[in-house]
């Protein structure tokens, strides 16, 4: 049996350049020939290396959710709830304004708005959130537990207040908002939080 010629592209190389077009433009707005065209490729080589555009957002999607988890685990271990939340959202401002990345979430604005077709990739991206949001519950239900958090709090409320600021914030950044602005969203958060 013959083997196939070697990947003349470096995959991860590729990949990351993939993801920037999808967060740029979203999965459906991204077409396949943004896609090759930035990460250098042909279209053969896309589907050869990654099956589909559907396997290569997953993929993209993959990667960004590891950088993710580098703020968001962290901010999970703080001690505090109140310090819970305000690393996770200073951490969220400043990954959704990083100047080398387009500003935004791929995880929010990934496919808000998308045909049929593309409705399997926005279910992906609606499990992801409430993902995230699912361990912020978590976190705030050990807070509950020990005492950081007043008895009557609602964990599940709160967590998706959290989660649904987190989402604001990403749409304000992919608008006019800089860190700044973001970290002003913080502020009034950590400021109405209970003492």
């Amino acid at each position: 049996m013959a083997l196939g010629r070697p990947r003349a592209f470096d995959v991860e190389e590729a990949l990351g350049k993939a993801l920037v077009v999808f967060r740029r433009k979203g999965y459906e707005g991204s077409s396949i020939a943004d896609l090759t065209e930035a990460m250098g490729i042909n279209p053969p080589s896309l589907y050869a290396a990654f099956g589909s555009k559907e396997e290569l957002f997953r993929k993209a999607l993959d990667r960004y959710i590891g950088i993710r988890k580098d703020f968001s685990h962290e901010a999970l271990e703080a001690p505090t709830a109140r310090e819970v939340v305000e690393r996770l959202l200073r951490g969220t401002a400043d990954q959704l304004t990083e100047p080398q990345n387009p500003p935004g979430c791929l995880l929010v604005q990934g496919a808000l708005s998308c045909g049929d077709a593309a409705e399997p990739i926005k279910k992906e991206l609606c499990f992801r959130r409430v993902a995230e949001e699912v361990a912020l519950r978590h976190r705030l239900e050990r807070a509950l537990e020990s005492g950081d958090l007043p008895k009557n709090t609602d964990v599940a409320g709160l967590a998706r207040y959290v989660a649904t600021v987190s989402q604001g914030m990403a749409v304000q950044a992919a608008g006019t908002a800089t860190r700044a602005d973001l970290h002003a969203v913080v502020d009034a958060v950590i400021q109405g939080w209970p003492k």
